[in-house]
């Protein structure tokens, strides 16, 4: 019997990880989390998980691509024992305190390595079975009977259509179980997926009808499955002789089970396992023939979601070395990019824009600078103010960048955000001197992002604004440098605690915290670093050697130091 609570990861590298909640558990992409997951559909700081008096609850911290226990998005949720938590392509399921642990072999995901089943399966292959449900009816068919088929093509059709229209391998899986749970009696139902360049199974998706249940699966109807590739069915899964009375399968309670191959033009990609507890024969052969042709336009569709998966990663990958390319010739403002991109997807869902434009928002942050490529490294680096022909040339960035994208079609949308966001909402502003409601909305949100960033970071030549006189000074320009809207947005953002986390000095509170020498980002450090012991930040990825004088620590740089002894005036953005 467990004495405390635990996330269990039920997918991914770290799949059979065990962590357990005796206090706040972090999730989210930045290394300092408790859980750490190297996905970018996970954001640096995307929830956290914490006991309350009446239970453990899940936090979504903001993230842009939400929490989700079911098929329920959530903001603040109290956590019930088995519920399955979905965050970005990860699976975790939460297991309660109390709760009876098996004797048995099952590893964190459910799955068992060797539950001693007797190596007697008598198994069709997909394929004979795939065929066999579309054979042309005898002539004795009774109408009853033919009706019947014609009502299977149709929704084995309508389940292709409606799985085939999804693009996200998210939104794939969940087509997928939709169909399934609405063609057969299934209580449980899982999508297991070779991992890249490994011969083993991840559980990549799971869903179940009966809350609380702890969903347990035997690897050996499993791995059959995948490397044979037969469909299996057991109809009384505690007495089939093909089981051999298998402990998993005991242990689980398991009545029924079926395990289909996932094969695309003669790769397997993984399989579909569904069962069903407590209900003795629930499936039939009719069942696994509906499981496998489903499983056929599934893997299609699950194939397809990875290549598009693989185009947009390596297309985010691309706009951030962009990115980074800039904030290499200008150190002044590493960090800016990635601090301006967040608030402007924080202030985009306060004003309630659906998550495709907010996708489009953290591309466009990403790239609202990329103009900069073109302006004289002696411009970037002045350190004193700028003469009039200097700025001139500095304020050309923005159809520099524009002139960028416009090559590249896919890059369209993002021009508004590159192009609009040193316009004013009073006309004062440039390239164009547009005015209100005529400034594209994209450019007036960068604006709002762009300005806050510039007045509430440090740098070597100037403290930081403190966020709430920033905010006050940015409500003075409202209606005249900002759309009010925006703003108010921003302020709301603050206030909810949703943008401290991506201050650049969110850390500096803490008693064991240095601002990077380079960057000026407050990095936090735990009891286990002492004085000579090195970090890098999280921003500008520089190594830093800690130093420790009375009691105070602070940061030096292990790589050559650029002389900083110089500094301009104002707020560069």
């Amino acid at each position: 019997m467990a004495n405390y609570d635990q996330l269990v990861l039920l997918s991914g590298a770290h799949k059979g990880t065990i962590v357990p909640v005796t206090g706040i558990v972090t999730i989210g992409r930045h290394p300092e989390n408790t859980l750490q997951f190297d996905d970018l559909q996970v954001s640096r700081r995307h929830a956290q998980v914490f006991r309350k008096a009446d239970g453990v609850y899940i936090k979504d911290l903001g993230s842009g691509n939400g929490v989700f226990v079911g098929q329920l998005r959530v903001d603040n949720y109290q956590l019930s024992d088995g519920d399955i938590i979905r965050i970005g392509r990860q699976q975790i399921q939460f297991r309660g305190a109390v709760q009876e642990q098996l004797e048995s072999d099952f590893d964190a995901s459910g799955l068992i390595e060797k539950d001693g089943l007797a190596d007697n399966f008598e198994a069709e292959k997909a394929e004979q079975v795939y065929r066999t449900f579309f054979e042309v009816p005898q002539e004795s068919i009774t109408a009853m009977e033919l009706r019947e088929i014609q009502q299977r093509l149709r929704a084995v059709y309508a389940a292709n259509q409606s799985i085939a229209s999804e693009r996200s391998l998210e939104k794939v899986f969940d087509a997928i179980m939709d169909q399934v749970f609405s063609l057969v009696p299934a209580h449980n139902g899982l999508i297991l997926l070779v991992r890249e360049k490994l011969e083993e199974l991840s559980t990549e998706y799971v869903r179940s009808a009966v809350p609380g249940v702890k969903i347990q699966v035997s690897s050996t109807i499993v791995n059959r499955c995948f490397e044979n590739g037969e469909a299996i069915i057991t109809s009384d899964a505690p007495k089939d002789a093909r089981f051999g009375g298998g402990v998993s399968i005991i242990a689980g309670n398991i009545s029924s089970a079926m395990c289909v191959p996932l094969t695309h033009q003669g790769e397997r990609l993984g399989v579909i396992y569904v069962d069903n507890h407590g209900e003795s024969g629930a499936f039939g052969n009719s069942d696994l023939e509906l499981l496998v042709a489903l499983a056929a336009p599934a893997a299609t569709a699950i194939r397809n979601a990875q290549y598009l998966a693989m185009v947009e990663q390596t297309y985010q990958d691309t706009l951030v070395v962009l990115a980074n390319a800039i904030e290499l010739r200008d150190h002044y403002t590493v960090g800016h990019t990635w601090r301006v991109t967040n608030f402007a997807m924080e202030i985009a869902r306060e004003l309630g824009w659906n998550d495709e434009k907010i996708n489009e928002v953290q591309m466009g942050g990403v790239l609202h600078d990329i103009g900069k490529i073109a302006i004289d490294n002696a411009i970037l680096a002045k350190t004193s103010d700028l003469s009039e022909a200097e700025f001139a040339q500095m304020k050309i960035h923005p159809e520099r960048g524009a002139d960028l994208l416009r090559d590249v079609k896919f890059l369209h949308p993002l021009i508004p955000y590159c192009l609009f966001h040193h316009e004013r909402w009073d006309g004062g502003g440039y390239p164009f001197g547009l005015k209100g409601q005529d400034i594209p909305l994209e450019g007036r949100l960068i604006a709002v992002a762009d300005a806050f960033d510039a007045m509430t970071s440090t740098r070597p030549y100037r403290e930081g604004m403190n966020p709430d006189a920033a905010l006050r000074e940015m409500a003075r320009g409202k209606n005249k440098q900002f759309d009010s809207v925006i703003v108010d947005a921003l302020d709301r953002c603050y206030k909810a605690g949703r943008i401290d986390q991506v201050l650049q000095d969110y850390y500096k509170k803490e008693a064991r915290s240095i601002a990077c020498p380079f960057c000026s980002t407050f990095i936090r450090f735990d009891d286990s670093i002492h004085s000579g012991s090195q970090l890098q930040c999280s921003v500008c990825h520089k190594t830093i050697s800690i130093i420790q004088k009375d009691d105070v620590f602070f940061g030096s740089l292990v790589s050559r130091k650029v002389d900083d002894s110089t500094s301009p005036p104002g707020y560069q953005i």
